[in-house]
Formats: C-alpha cells, structure tokens, sequence
C-alpha cells in the first residue's frame, strides 16, 4: 500500500479545542515575537479563533498579568485590580461608542 499523500499534520487550536491542518492554522505566540523563531514552539489557532481576537498591539501586557497574579483569585477581583492598574498605568479608560 502507497503512503498517504496527506503530510499535513493536524494541530490543535487553542481556543476551541478543533483539529485543524497545519497548513490552515494561524500561528500564535503568546509574546506578540512570532517572527523570532529561534528554539520556539507556537501553539495555533483556527481561522475564526484567529478572527475574534483583538489584533491590537499588546506590549506590557504580559508582564501586567504576571504583576497581578492573574489564575489566582476568583475572576471578579482579578478584573477590578486588572481596571485599577490600567487606569494607573496608562489613565482613565474611555468607552467604545
């Protein structure tokens, strides 16, 4: 029997869970770098995974999670020091209309 011409391997999204073709998934690197590919493993996301995120620029945000501890109070506290610090860090918040 011939192998299989399919040598796309699958990977898993991220935020869904699904099983999609490499060759269909979008690369994710949770450092905003992924264009340094130097000793890097990404994870993926799938085409409308990709599509809701926010593709704003992200500097400092990880670090910003890393200060608040985020993962290690409940979600409502976590949110209200999240509000607190951005409003410290970078001024009052304006709403989108």
């Amino acid at each position: 029997m011939w192998p299989s011409r399919n040598r796309d391997p699958s990977v898993i999204c991220l935020a869904c869970g699904s099983e999609v073709p490499r060759s269909t998934a979008r690369e994710y690197d949770k450092y905003g770098d992924r264009w340094d590919r130097e000793d890097k493993a990404f994870e993926h996301l799938c085409k409308p995974c990709y599509n809701d995120l926010c593709h704003l620029p992200r500097e400092g945000l990880e670090a910003l999670l890393v200060d608040l501890e985020a993962g290690e109070s409940d979600q409502a506290a976590f949110l209200a020091g999240y509000l607190r610090a951005v409003e410290e860090r970078y001024g009052p918040l304006e709403e989108g209309s």
